[in-house]
């Protein structure tokens, strides 16, 4: 299949610089970008769509979040997240089956692919029910099955390690490479030491990519130093986490020495500034990070800590508390929040094919209504994108060049049925 994307505007980047291509023609065939220009392309497209007052941008990447916690949506406001884990989250989560997980992440997808999300890196438990709903929905993704261990004398065979590593056996590179499969460490606090080494190591032996929650709060960090003369970042250093591509959460307390260690292992950080925020974590020193050279992506985190998986709110947030926070309105430029929700979190998917709109790329592209009486007028696309653009003004999602919303209409999944199933099972459990 080929499509012919014309009279559009086209956001590229080039050398390092972003450049916005206005009336523009943008061709597709098969899952790649096949031209990018202002002149009509010679070759015929079977799809011609005129894409007037849009603009195609890479699709986003939603680097961190637990989708099926739609189930918990708002369920623990106004906790640290201490006391929402263990007194709200943790006990609902125990009474949870895997058709609740399943339906839960179908309907997640659907928020995603409305707002202009073409992959997304998850953390939850029964993840099968998870990668169903990609390979039906035709998103991309990083899925895995974390790992916990509160007993010191748990064997490696009686650990969650084996089901995690036949999960990763199963599923990883299926749906023609749409569906990855991580390996994860929940976090340093939900862990033993014996069963992180053990984990590391098997990740590096199988060259995949490890997941984890790291230095979120202050108490985390505090109780780490106390339990271990470490902190947690040095912590995972020691049992050879970071030996493997490592995509660390959050982040929000690092000391200057964490920064290094991570920068000298090329750990990639997501920023999560809702959930932070909502739960009281802090307020990472992203200005810090950037200039350490370190890659960040971004992530909405689940929505029982951020109410929803709106990327272009993320990117509106960190766009600004920074220059608040540092009282500084040059803190962080436009560009690198556009850059951390797509080129920077389609690396640490190890993805090296998309976050950027030009030739020979995959076609993960998303198309923005610019017609909006708040998108107008556009003196800077980029300041527009991350403090004006609403999710609702995501027009068109496609993925390896196959359109799955387009104009309110979800063409791989059912939303009707989804939405029934799930609203049943939400009052069922609750009721």
């Amino acid at each position: 299949m080929s499509t012919l994307f014309k009279n559009t505007a086209v956001l590229t980047k080039k050398e390092g610089k972003y450049e916005v291509i206005k009336d523009a023609y943008l061709g597709v065939e098969g899952k790649n970008i096949d031209y990018i220009g202002t002149k009509k392309p010679e070759k015929h497209y079977e799809i011609v769509k005129d894409f007037s007052n849009k603009l195609l941008m890479p699709g986003l990447v939603n680097s961190h979040t637990h989708i099926p916690m739609v189930f918990l949506r708002g369920i623990a406001d106004g906790l640290p997240l201490d006391k929402w884990l263990n007194e709200k989250v943790f006990p609902i989560e125990s009474k949870l089956n895997a058709d609740q997980i399943r339906i839960s992440s179908y309907y997640a997808i659907l928020e995603l692919l409305a707002s202009g999300v073409t992959s997304f890196t998850d953390m939850y438990f029964f993840p099968e029910g998870t990668a169903h709903a990609v390979k039906d929905s035709g998103i991309k993704a990083n899925i895995n099955k974390y790992i916990l261990c509160f007993d010191e004398n748990q064997s490696i065979e009686e650990s969650m390690i084996p089901v995690s590593f036949d999960f990763y056996n199963k599923y990883n590179n299926t749906c023609d490479g749409r569906l990855k499969v991580d390996f994860s460490i929940h976090a340093e606090y939900t862990n033993k030491t014996h069963i992180v080494k053990e984990y590391s190591r098997l990740c590096k032996e199988n060259n995949a990519i490890m997941h984890i929650h790291l230095c979120e709060t202050k108490n985390e960090v505090d109780n780490c130093i106390e339990k271990y003369h470490k902190t947690p970042v040095e912590w995972f250093e020691e049992l050879g986490t970071f030996e493997n591509p490592t995509c660390a959460a959050h982040v929000v307390w690092p000391t200057d020495n964490d920064l290094d260690i991570l920068k000298r292992h090329n750990v990639s950080i997501v920023h999560n500034p809702s959930s932070n925020l909502v739960l009281g974590s802090g307020i990472a020193p992203l200005r810090k990070v950037l200039d350490k050279g370190i890659n960040v992506g971004l992530g909405t985190d689940g929505t029982a800590s951020n109410n929803n998986l709106n990327m272009f709110e993320e990117m509106h947030i960190a766009s600004i508390v920074h220059n608040g926070y540092n009282h500084d309105a040059t803190n962080i430029r436009s560009e690198e929040i556009i850059d951390m929700a797509t080129i920077n979190g389609a690396k640490l998917q190890g993805r090296d094919n998309t976050g950027v709109l030009k030739e020979g790329n995959a076609a993960d592209i998303i198309a923005i209504d610019m017609s909006g009486i708040h998108m107008y007028p556009v003196f800077d696309y980029f300041s527009i994108l991350t403090k004006s653009a609403q999710a609702s003004d995501v027009y068109m999602t496609m993925v390896d060049g196959k359109i799955l919303y387009e104009d309110g209409k979800y063409l791989t999944l059912d939303k009707d049925r989804i939405v029934k199933e799930f609203k049943e099972a939400v009052e069922s459990f609750y009721n």
